[in-house]
């Protein structure tokens, strides 16, 4: 059986008939992870979460030590990874509360520490990252929205920046210029830190706004949670089938 880990908030433990077996507190090489690894059962199937923003949410997304997570992932055992992310919508399709399975990514951040290979010791290692995600991966999260009638976007292009702050207006026009449908802030150096380590990776992006510039008016924290809420809950029937069947 392929191990499963679904990284995101500390919500997802909540899934109905999810039985919690254990709390792993690992240290890494490259320090501590945002939180406990937390391994579930469903269906009798296991899967590790992993609070991406810490348990409670109090790590802000360029602070997240992304190595430390995905090497403890890995030191897990864990083979798959799916991340769930709210980003902001660009593109047309891309509205509040839509689904999202990106197929590529923009990377807009920086001062990450964003591969495993850059110690004086280390071997050079050039991945090739032409297709970020995992296609395996995403054909799976594809096939689980059709089967729960849940209109989704197969594709899209996320385009990562540094956050925490959101995005200008301007920012957001160059963005859709550049391709991007979808903006967030937690894609990268995630994405290509699991493709170091041999591990399959895609992502589930939840729409909580339009983007800056895309409506009339400021964006409210308000307006964000209430898109949250139904996006989450398809979120969290896809989950149960992407659970079910790894």
């Amino acid at each position: 059986m392929t191990k499963l880990a679904i990284i995101g908030g500390t919500g997802l433990t909540q899934l109905s008939d999810l039985t919690i077996i254990k709390r792993d507190k690992l240290y890494t090489p490259y320090g501590a992870p945002s939180a406990d690894f937390i391994t579930g059962e469903l269906n009798q199937k296991e899967v590790i979460f992993l609070a991406r923003h810490g348990n409670p949410h109090t790590i802000a997304p360029h602070k997240i030590n992304y190595r430390a997570n995905i090497w403890g992932l890995k030191q897990l055992g864990v083979e798959q990874i799916i991340a769930v992310a709210a980003v902001g919508g660009i593109s047309e399709l891309m509205a509040p509360a839509h689904i999202a399975i990106p197929d590529q990514i923009i990377d807009y951040s920086y001062g990450r520490n964003h591969t495993f290979f850059e110690d004086d010791n280390s071997p050079v290692k050039h991945i090739d990252f032409t297709y970020p995600y995992s296609q395996k991966l995403r054909s799976a999260l594809i096939s689980a929205a059709a089967k729960a009638t849940i209109n989704i976007s197969p594709i899209g292009t996320y385009g990562c920046t540094q956050g925490p702050r959101l995005e200008t207006a301007a920012e957001i026009k160059r963005m859709e210029r550049d391709g991007c449908d979808i903006v967030g802030m937690t894609g990268m150096p995630e994405a290509a830190l699991a493709k170091e380590l041999g591990m399959d990776y895609a992502s589930i992006s939840v729409i909580a706004n339009w983007a800056a510039g895309k409506t009339e008016g400021e964006i409210t924290m308000a307006e964000i949670e209430q898109h949250l809420h139904v996006g989450m809950a398809n979120i969290a029937q896809l989950l149960k089938i992407i659970i079910a069947l790894a």
